[in-house]
């Protein structure tokens, strides 16, 4: 009678894309978990991987040949049920393989090359503490865990909470420790110990006196000193005269900065809400009492005060014992969201994105799997942080393409929240003051709850805009990135000692450089992109492949020194700007400028204190930020993303030009906005200008009709590259012949076509686009091309489905 284990193995190929079964060795029979990580062989000879226990069959009859497991490396698992169950469902959503969908929800120190090291607690009787560790004050698992006798062994312990493990990556994410100190004698016994003391010895009678403040407990030594005035020195006279014992124990690493960002003090205790704040608060409120997985979409004008609704909301399901999560689209804007909700719920928040070092994420995911917090802040990925019994989950911006994962698995946050909603029966709020084109939809057909704050929180009307021609400003002034009326508006803040946000959806300082004798582009040679030029560090750069060169002085072509720079960047702007307004302070923050570490925070917070006039950016700056002192806001070029091959070109610049406009007139005084454009007269532009959501949303809607895109109709897009053009191309037409035979007629197939930007980091991209309502044979279709595009007849194609896209560049 063996036990069975499911394993999924970590051999990312479709042929291994399932679970294969192993036998369970006795002394681990009843105490491996599904979630925990293993070693078994898999193929031919003895060819040791890692794999994941997906699940468990009670002892069969079983009478064929099963290759044991060989190890199991964890003493818990490193997924909860709700998280492997998600996993599966995310491979197949998203048709990814089952073990990179696993590891999505991983941190790094959890992955396969980190050291698992089993520690004693203070629990352990000394006896098998002996026996376990000896003199050694931790056990690296790796070397027992051939051992069934001894892991079944370490498995009982842990249950008891005697043993603990912990995971650290070589050299990068051990756990960060600290020296402490613990009494060794109790109470009685530090009284006889001071009856022996010399009448002098004021420092030591002082720290026998502590010690028996503290029995039973371990103190930071750096505590112990700051409490007691007594010196590092007379805690080793303790420890020689046998009275303490010094000790290493983890402290978690404080992922971000404690220094408040101005005006947040104000906002530790709850404010009081206006009637369209109550009344969504109370509804979804309801919603967390009920247990309910509703989906809200809070649509509200910029300074409306939706964070405040989040805040009360997250406050109702910590009351009612369940736990919360808070999405934010980009890491620029968590330095005020976090402080702003560490300043309501203390150190029960933790924090998670990709700008983390490795240690601090590693710290932070586990506080939240111990339960340890329950509110998490976080961008994209920490939609998979490991919080059990939720009961809220909030999208800040849910309209954003940054929501969306670029790489396999290609899942879309809000459709992994929608899961998690289900599954914990939680509520869900999607909150944006321009809500996507199918989020709206779906609200309007009664598939979301619509709740609206349709005005500001500080009574002020949304600040006018001006539209600026550029085409007739440069007839009358020449070329410029400022018009007159921007620059008048400049100087007039300056003067009054007020602060403008400049934005301009383009780093670098020039677009790309121009031979003016033979017409020469000088182009990336992995990709099919123009180099932009960075004065900064001197060089002209890809912003796909990071290619990087020096900036030529005579054309590569030709060799004539009739270079040109053409187009504009952010870099290029700063410069500008310091020679109009040499008087003006600015902060500069785009990719470049924020990319070490705790930049993004550094400057907000620097302008937030008024070290500066001008915050001039990318569209980093364009959400979220909340600076009373802010008066204009001025768009320098809005027909950035006017003009890209893509359906949602015009939702996208809609979107940024409604959200940059809201940073201006937050506080009591009034606002502005200037938005200069070459296209005027375009649609995307007279909505924003006249902050009008709902008429951009019936236009944009009967073109989307028309043209049969979403909402209206899903799409996916598959894709195929190679480095031989021919090579990609061939395979996509076959893949296209096969769709053709396979998809219902209703469902629309677009292509194969070169991608717009049809060549990068050396490999050639073709793609086709699907669009459809409703296909059953859709689905095995798209996986039974996953199966056969890794056959050896397509030797080093790689091809990638993406459900749901968000740009077709």
């Amino acid at each position: 009678m063996a036990q069975l284990a499911q394993v999924i193995v970590d051999v990312p190929t479709m042929q291994t894309n399932q679970p294969y079964s192993y036998q369970v060795p006795p002394e681990l029979e009843n105490l491996i978990q599904k979630g925990m990580r293993v070693s078994v062989p898999f193929g031919k000879g003895s060819r040791q991987v890692q794999g994941f226990v997906v699940g468990l069959d009670q002892p069969t009859d079983y009478q064929g040949e099963l290759k044991p497991i060989s190890a199991l490396m964890d003493l818990q698992p490193v997924l909860n049920p709700e998280l492997l169950e998600l996993s599966h469902w995310l491979a197949d959503h998203t048709y990814a393989f089952w073990i990179s969908s696993i590891y999505t929800m991983l941190p790094n120190a959890l992955k396969a090359k980190s050291k698992r090291l089993v520690m004693p607690t203070t629990s352990l009787p000394d006896d098998e503490r002996q026996q376990l560790f000896g003199d050694q004050p931790m056990l690296d698992l790796a070397t027992v865990q051939d051992q069934p006798t001894v892991v079944s062994h370490l498995l009982r312990l842990r249950r008891q909470h005697q043993v603990k493990i912990e995971y650290q990556l070589t050299d990068r994410a051990r756990a960060k420790t600290m020296l402490a100190i613990r009494p060794v004698l109790n109470f009685e016994q530090l009284e006889n110990e001071r009856q022996l003391l010399k009448a002098n010895a004021h420092a030591q009678n002082a720290l026998l006196s502590y010690l028996e403040t503290i029995q039973n407990k371990t103190v930071l030594q750096t505590t112990a000193e700051q409490t007691t005035g007594l010196s590092s020195a007379i805690f080793n006279t303790g420890v020689k005269k046998g009275w303490l014992e010094k000790l290493s124990v983890e402290v978690y690493r404080q992922p971000q900065s404690q220094s408040q960002l101005p005006d947040d003090h104000h906002l530790q205790k709850p404010l009081q809400l206006n009637d369209d704040q109550s009344a969504a608060v109370k509804q979804i409120n309801h919603s967390i009492d009920q247990q309910e997985a509703t989906t809200y979409l809070l649509e509200g004008v910029t300074g409306s005060g939706k964070t405040e609704v989040y805040l009360q909301s997250i406050a109702k399901a910590l009351e009612t014992g369940r736990t919360a999560l808070m999405l934010v689209p980009e890491i620029s804007l968590t330095p005020q969201i976090v402080n702003r909700v560490k300043a309501r719920f203390g150190s029960t928040v933790a924090v998670l994105h990709s700008s983390l070092s490795v240690g601090e994420r590693y710290d932070e995911w586990r506080r939240i799997e111990r339960g340890e917090a329950k509110v998490v802040v976080g961008a994209r990925s920490a939609i998979f942080a490991p919080l059990t019994n939720l009961g809220l989950i909030i999208l800040d911006e849910e309209h954003e393409s940054s929501y969306k994962q670029d790489e396999s698995p290609r899942y879309h946050a809000r459709e992994v929240a929608k899961w998690r909603s289900r599954y914990n029966h939680a509520t869900l709020v999607l909150g944006s003051a321009t809500p996507s084109l199918e989020s709206r939809a779906r609200a309007m057909k009664g598939v979301y709850q619509l709740l609206r704050l349709p005005h500001r929180v500080n009574k002020q009307p949304l600040p006018p805009i001006q539209v600026v021609d550029m085409r007739e400003e440069i007839k009358q002034r020449g070329e410029s990135n400022f018009s007159a009326s921007l620059l008048n508006k400049l100087n007039d803040r300056l003067a009054r000692h007020e602060q403008s946000i400049l934005m301009l959806n383009r780093r670098g300082f020039s677009s790309f450089m121009m031979c003016r004798d033979c017409g020469q582009v000088l182009k990336c040679p992995n990709c099919d992109i123009s180099l932009t030029m960075h004065l900064d560090s001197h060089t002209m750069k890809c912003h796909y492949c990071g290619h990087e060169e020096p900036i030529p002085y005579r054309c590569p072509n030709c060799g004539s020194r009739e270079i040109r720079y053409y187009g504009t960047g952010t870099e290029k702007v700063e410069r500008e700007l310091n020679q109009l307004l040499p008087q003006a302070r600015v902060i500069r923050m785009d990719v470049d400028t924020t990319r070490r570490k705790g930049m993004h925070e550094k400057l907000l917070r620097q302008f937030g204190q008024g070290q500066a006039d001008i915050l001039l950016g990318t569209q980093m700056i364009a959400k979220g930020l909340d600076f009373p002192n802010v008066t204009l806001v001025g768009v320098l070029n809005a027909d950035t993303g006017l003009g890209l091959p893509d359906f949602r070109a015009s939702e996208r610049t809609f979107d940024l030009l409604s959200q940059v406009s809201g940073r201006a007139g937050r506080a009591n005084k009034q606002g502005e906005v200037l938005i200069q454009t070459f296209n005027p007269d375009h649609y995307a532009i007279r909505y924003a200008q006249a902050n009008d959501y709902e008429g951009f949303f019936k236009r944009e809607m009967a073109l989307r009709h028309q043209a049969s895109y979403p909402p209206y109709y899903y799409t996916v897009r598959i894709m195929a590259s190679h480095p031989d053009e021919a090579v990609a191309a061939r395979v996509v037409t076959r893949l296209h012949q096969l769709l053709q035979k396979r998809l219902l007629p209703s469902s629309i197939i677009l292509g194969p076509t070169p991608r717009p930007i049809a060549r990068m980091k050396r490999r050639y991209y073709y793609q086709i686009v699907i669009k459809y309502k409703r296909d059953p044979g859709l689905h095995a279709a798209l996986f039974d091309i996953l199966q056969s595009t890794q056959s050896r007849g397509f030797n080093d194609v790689q091809v990638s489905i993406d459900p749901d896209p968000q740009y077709f560049m």
